[in-house]
């Protein structure tokens, strides 16, 4: 959850928590005794002190590494980057003429829907065409329970790269699909172009995240203004129809003082 805005991951938290799961973040461990899968010991140190976990299994996400070393990729002229990675560009190309590199390997965002992207990519570059990884719209979903979903930039992104941008927000309670279902957890946010109506990003907690996403997905890839989407009569009772009650949170465009000229 380190890549979202505050506000999503707290969401997450607070879900996550209400289910009697016990969250400990800016913590380290220090010990661990036993054998996972039968009985283990954890000692923890954590912003309250230090605490001992018990449980039966230890699950650790350690992040993936490129399997380049030793392979002798520098013997057929393949360039590595600092990291390991294949050096590619992007069309996906290695430094060695007729060598290309796709997926994981290639330094590519790490989800299979990528991979089969940039296979496609090397397969009609091979045919002659000219596609390349440049502004590519990449989707994910975390499949929690409810999902989180997201495309496009956060809240966040768009201040560290000086985007201007407004903001939407919406509990999952107050789409009626989730009233008549009962699953009201979550949240929707959509972040939008300060002047030109675009959608610059989507996030999504709550039931079926990832179609609701991926409705999003498709106005983006289409360039459509957030009012189109807003607008649409999207059939009643889905999760997607809350696009609607979202996208109608949008502030106004700011208005900017007239600039008067004396001659």
């Amino acid at each position: 959850m380190g890549r979202e805005d505050i506000d999503v991951s707290r969401e997450m938290q607070r879900i996550l928590v209400d289910e009697g799961i016990q969250v400990f973040v800016e913590s380290q461990v220090l010990h661990v005794n036993g054998r996972s899968g039968g009985k283990v010991s954890l000692e923890v140190r954590t912003t309250a002190g230090d605490q001992n976990i018990e449980g039966s299994d230890v699950l650790v996400a350690v992040g993936r590494i490129p399997n380049t070393s030793g392979i002798g990729p520098a013997q057929a002229g393949v360039e590595l980057d600092s990291r390991g990675y294949i050096r590619v560009n992007e069309r996906l190309e290695t430094s060695a003429s007729d060598v290309w590199a796709i997926g994981e390997c290639a330094g590519s965002p790490q989800f299979t829907h990528v991979a089969k992207d940039d296979f496609r990519i090397v397969r009609d570059n091979l045919a002659g065409a000219n596609r390349t990884t440049r502004d590519r719209l990449i989707s994910y979903c975390m499949f929690t329970d409810p999902p989180l979903a997201r495309v496009g930039l956060s809240e966040g992104e768009t201040k560290r790269q000086g985007v201007i941008a407004r903001v939407a927000r919406l509990p999952v309670s107050e789409v009626l699909r989730a009233q008549a279902t009962g699953e009201k957890q979550g949240l929707m946010k959509a972040v939008v172009g300060e002047n030109d109506d675009r959608t610059l990003g989507f996030t999504m907690i709550g039931a079926a995240a990832g179609e609701v996403m991926a409705v999003v997905q498709t106005a983006m890839l289409a360039d459509l203004p957030y009012t189109r989407l807003r607008e649409a009569i999207l059939a009643r009772s889905t999760m997607a129809e809350g696009l609607a009650f979202l996208l109608s949170n949008v502030p106004n465009r700011a208005v900017r003082p007239a600039t008067i000229r004396v001659a």
